[in-house]
């Protein structure tokens, strides 16, 4: 089980990387970090929501490993902190609203919603 998290969490953290170089954006404001935050909200709940025909432990690589590694919550504490200590306090509560916000939106979009009566 070990095996596999590991190896999907380095699958997760070269997929973050890449985005970073693909996506080059140096405006101040940390797109990149909020993308691949709202993404893997999304995709966690997706993964969670359904009965998908994958084992446990794949889904415990995808989960914990990729999506674990893929996105970063320490990432967006020091960009909060450091827009906060450059007195950049409107663009930090931004930040943060649509963070938090859009990660809650994200994930409501990625869960499975039940039809019928």
């Amino acid at each position: 089980m070990y095996l596999y998290i590991g190896l999907a969490g380095s699958l997760g953290a070269v997929a973050r990387y890449a985005i970073s170089i693909i996506m080059v954006h140096d405006s101040g404001f940390p797109f990149l970090t909020l993308l691949v935050n709202l993404i893997g909200c999304y995709a966690l709940a997706y993964l969670m929501s359904r009965r998908l025909r994958f084992s446990s432990k794949l889904k415990s690589a995808i989960s914990t490993g990729f999506l674990g590694s893929f996105t970063t919550f320490s990432a967006f504490s020091v960009e909060t902190i450091t827009m906060i200590e450059a007195n950049q306090i409107g663009i930090a509560i931004l930040y943060m609203t649509v963070s938090i916000v859009g990660g809650i939106m994200m994930s409501n979009l990625g869960w499975k919603k039940e039809v019928g009566p």
